[in-house]
Order: C-alpha cells, then structure tokens, then sequence
C-alpha cells in the first residue's frame, strides 16, 4: 500500500469531493472496504480493466495533518494479460492510475516520484551514521 501526499496548499477533500464515486469511475463497482490505520479504504474486487486483479484506494485520514489518498493494485502477470490478447489494457491501466492520483493529488507521476524520492533521502541508513566520542553524526 502507497500513499500519496498532496501539493502543498491542496486538500484532499477540496479535490475529490465524493471519494466512493471517483473511484468507482476509475476502476469499477466497488465491492466492499478494508481497513488500513484506521480508515475505512474502499475495495473493488473486480475492476472495470483487465490487467487489475483488485484495487485498494481511499482516504486515509490523519489527525493534525493533511489527509493521504492510499492505494494498492494488484495485476494479473504481465503473461497472462499478453496471452489473454490485453496488450492495450495495460496501457489504459498506466493512464486510469496516473490519472486517478494527478486529480486526488495535484502531482504528476514526476512530481511523485521525486517526493518520494526524498521523503527516502532524509531516512539516515546505518552506513550513513558516523560514531564519534561527541555523539552520531549524520553525513
């Protein structure tokens, strides 16, 4: 499970203001819900594209901060969709998961990558941690 921040100044909730039907536009009927930390994420079980076997997707709420969109896509093996004749099916899926998060989010798929990128770049690795008789110091 992913969760994905949004653009500074941005809400959530300003962004999508009915969760349950723009996830059911993107992936399918919804079928039921899941819990993760605490919020209530909504589940379809059979989605609208081929190469998606489920989809976990909603608001995960946190108090005192900016809420988070949560998602989790299972596919089929890239060799079973090829078999099954789904090759423009997983083109479409890249565009409905890219597309989904730009609107919950405001970020483009760089835009993502890259705050993830640095949200990782500022945990300090053991290789990173220097023991000195004052203390550690992080290079």
């Amino acid at each position: 499970m992913r969760e994905y921040k949004m653009r500074r100044g941005e809400y959530l909730d300003d962004r999508i203001e009915a969760m349950e039907a723009t996830v059911e536009d993107y992936f399918g009927p919804i079928s039921g819900t899941e819990e993760y930390k605490g919020s209530e994420l909504y589940v379809v079980e059979e989605p609208s594209n081929a190469v998606f076997k489920r989809v976990t997707v909603g608001t995960v709420e946190y108090s005192g901060k900016k809420n988070k969109v949560a998602l989790d896509i299972e596919e089929r093996p890239a060799e079973e969709v090829i078999a099954s004749g789904d090759v423009e099916a997983a083109e479409e899926a890249v565009s409905l998961k890219n597309d989904f998060l730009e609107e919950a989010t405001g970020r483009d798929a760089k835009a993502r990558r890259d705050s993830m990128k640095i949200a990782r770049s500022y945990r300090p690795s053991r290789s990173r941690l220097i023991r000195t008789s004052v203390g550690v110091i992080i290079s």
